[in-house]
């Protein structure tokens, strides 16, 4: 069941929205088998919704809620680059300042590196060192002097050459961060970035999370342990704090990403910081997705459905936020397992936004129609949207795009395919069936008979019958 804290005052069409967007997730978290997921929605750095959905630990059975933290990832670079940001606002260093003008003990040709280059993961460092085992919970994450002794060793690469994605190198924004100002990360990082942008349920590590606060624990993929496996991911994070430690809310996480858009009215940066942190630095030559980094933001392709944000992965833990530029929507996905759907439930739902933004809110007589049908070949939702009806099956990513199948009422629980694929049923109808009552028991779609939930499960139990093995 979803935990849904919706914000008053909104249009009409984005109510609809958002009741089919908790709908639609709490049939993916259970499609899904996934144990939790926390989501929120924002625009102009304020927020428009937030929901949770499953459990935050699957062995007490404890529901999510907007209110749990979970372990963000690389969410953190963000944050990172809008301190190294605001530092050089206040003129206290520049993106090209070779790094070791501030930070020393540097190999030589690393100290040569630009700060910029290491906001834009373009300065050559290796990614976790040679021993990543932090990441299986096999070693301690690297403390310092750890961290410093990798980065007294040649790089594996020459700066300016190409994206190469390095914690370690985030881990010395942190030192610069630090030699810098003269404090600890963490408490400055809370005092110059976390207070001033509002954000009242986020810590740099886990370590300063108040003992009061509901934290998600992280989960295992089911197979092949046969069953999830709880995993804590409540080590400190140490040095690579700047790069993967925080701890957040998704409502905390999608507030500050909106803030970061450079039209936002509401931002600790100035609009020219934020159009620099946004703006693409290196683009993957490797990944179909068409990948490309800024300054501590990812960021997609240009056209009509481009983003920035940016992702996280910690053992147990998966997130994604984009802010999508035709809608101005950021949308946060934080997940407690390994294998959470994050990217794909940041996609879909800005397509169930951008659908009943263009169509507006259900008329009367389309929304009627509302309702979640089953057959043995899965389900099938009837969502109204403005003056037609949606035929969206919730297990699919997206569930509504261009190519969506779309009715048009015709008459009293009776509407026509208007567009449909060629092996769907153009031409032909959709019609509901009621009881005496008046309620809908049947929704046939062309010759398709599809039932309520329960209702098809004994109808399909009864007529397969297992067989017993002798």
């Amino acid at each position: 069941m979803a935990h849904n804290k919706s914000k008053p005052a909104h249009p009409a069409w984005l109510d609809a929205a958002l009741q089919y967007v908790a709908r639609w997730m709490d049939f993916q978290v259970e499609r899904y088998r996934q144990p939790g997921c926390s989501i929120a929605i924002a625009q102009g750095g304020k927020l428009v919704a937030e929901m949770a959905f499953g459990a935050a630990n699957l062995r007490t059975g404890q529901a999510m809620t907007p209110r749990h933290r979970l372990r963000i990832a690389s969410h953190s670079k963000a944050f990172t680059a809008a301190g190294v940001m605001l530092l050089r606002e206040q003129g206290k260093l520049g993106l090209d300042d070779p790094i070791g003008r501030h930070v020393s003990g540097l190999h030589k040709d690393l100290a040569r590196a630009r700060v910029g280059e290491l906001l834009s993961h373009g300065a050559g460092v290796i990614r976790d060192g040679d021993d990543s085992g932090q990441f299986m919970d096999r070693r301690p994450w690297f403390s310092r002097e750890e961290l410093r002794a990798d980065l007294a060793r040649r790089q594996p690469m020459e700066p300016g050459v190409q994206l190469k994605y390095s914690n370690h190198g985030y881990g010395l924004l942190g030192l610069l961060i630090e030699e810098v100002t003269g404090t600890d990360y963490s408490a400055w990082m809370t005092r110059n970035v976390l207070q001033p942008a509002g954000l009242k349920e986020t810590t740099p590590d886990m370590p300063l999370v108040p003992k009061s606060a509901r934290v998600a624990v992280g989960h295992s993929m089911e197979f092949p342990f046969g069953q999830r496996l709880l995993i804590p991911c409540d080590a400190p994070c140490n040095a690579i704090t700047p790069a993967g430690g925080f701890v957040a809310t998704a409502a905390d996480v999608a507030r500050f990403f909106s803030q970061l858009a450079p039209d936002s009215k509401d931002s600790i940066l100035s609009p020219a910081s934020r159009r620099d942190m946004a703006q693409r630095r290196w683009r993957d030559p490797y990944n179909n997705l068409e990948s490309h980094y800024g300054l501590g933001t990812m960021a997609s392709a240009p056209g009509p459905r481009e983003w920035f944000g940016h992702t996280g992965s910690l053992q147990g833990f998966v997130s994604r936020t984009a802010r999508f530029a035709a809608s101005g929507y950021t949308i946060t996905v934080l997940c407690n397992a390994i294998d959470g759907l994050s990217w794909a439930w940041a996609d879909g739902i800005e397509s169930i936004l951008e659908t009943f933004k263009a169509h507006g809110a259900p008329g009367k007589r389309e929304a009627a129609w509302a309702g979640r049908w089953w057959s043995i070949w899965g389900a099938t939702d009837v969502v109204p949207v403005g003056k037609v009806l949606y035929l969206v099956s919730p297990a699919m990513l997206p569930p509504m795009d261009a190519n969506s199948t779309v009715c048009e009422v015709t008459g009293k629980d009776r509407a026509a395919f208007v567009k449909t694929s060629a092996y769907n049923s153009p031409g032909q109808h959709m019609r509901l069936v009621r009881d005496s009552k008046g309620k809908a028991v049947e929704l046939w779609t062309g010759g398709s008979k599809l039932l309520p939930r329960d209702k098809l499960v004994e109808e399909a139990t009864q007529r397969y019958v297992s067989v017993p093995r002798r």
